[in-house]
């Protein structure tokens, strides 16, 4: 049974999940509102004017996912709105996928970012890719009635999504103490972001409260023809 304590610990989680959101959020609306204004274009951001809806698509996918996402790790909100919590579910498995497979194509098929070691552009094709699996092992696991299997499979895409927020903390004590950090530290500090966030997801799901396994009636007794002679 869970205590009070942690009870009132996931309560606060959505809150929390959503204040890491809050850089990456950021970021990306000023992205797109860039894009919208028509700003200079400067060898940063020329890659995103040159082909921009798959950036666009990846900003608006990721904010719905991370803000939206956040409240379907609040136990008591799931269980007072469950209709909200499956709609949004189906919602938010399109963003996931939308946001993971927007972010592969953009690894692949834009220019690199400079600063990027070839590394972390590995890292980002086996992270971006590991989001999409995740969120479809999790959707078929919802289809087959595994509610645990479904649990664990989304709670993973959401951590790799959340990447980019927890990315922004790492970075924000090395760039107080020793200013941009080179190519090799770049790549350790987004590495350890996501890895962060696996770390957290995998303590969750072994942590949380056990649920049912599946939403399917269990089947209806049939009389055994030899007892009822």
């Amino acid at each position: 049974m869970t205590s009070h304590r942690e009870h009132a610990a996931r309560g606060w989680l959505p809150w929390v999940l959503v204040l890491i959101s809050v850089i990456p959020v950021a970021a990306g609306v000023f992205r797109v509102s860039q894009l919208i204004a028509g700003a200079d274009i400067t060898p940063e951001n020329a890659r995103f004017f040159a082909a921009p809806v798959p950036v666009v698509l990846h900003v608006v996918s990721a904010v719905v996912l991370c803000l939206v996402g956040a409240f379907q790790f609040a136990p008591g909100f799931r269980r007072r709105r469950l209709a909200w919590h499956r709609k949004a579910g189906r919602v938010l498995t399109v963003c996931g996928l939308a946001a993971g497979g927007t972010g592969l194509w953009m690894t692949v098929f834009y220019p690199h970012v400079p600063g990027d070691s070839e590394a972390l552009h590995g890292m980002r094709l086996l992270f971006g890719s590991a989001m999409v699996a995740s969120f479809a092992l999790g959707f078929m696991a919802i289809r087959e009635g595994d509610i645990a299997r479904h649990g664990a499979w989304m709670t993973r895409g959401y951590a790799i999504g959340m990447g980019a927020g927890t990315q922004a903390l790492v970075h924000l004590p090395w760039l107080l103490v020793s200013g941009m950090p080179d190519e090799l530290g770049r790549t350790l500090l987004m590495g350890a972001g996501w890895l962060i966030n696996l770390a957290v997801a995998e303590w969750s799901i072994r942590t949380r409260p056990s649920s049912p396994l599946s939403y399917r009636q269990p089947p209806v007794a049939t009389p055994d023809p030899v007892s009822s002679v």
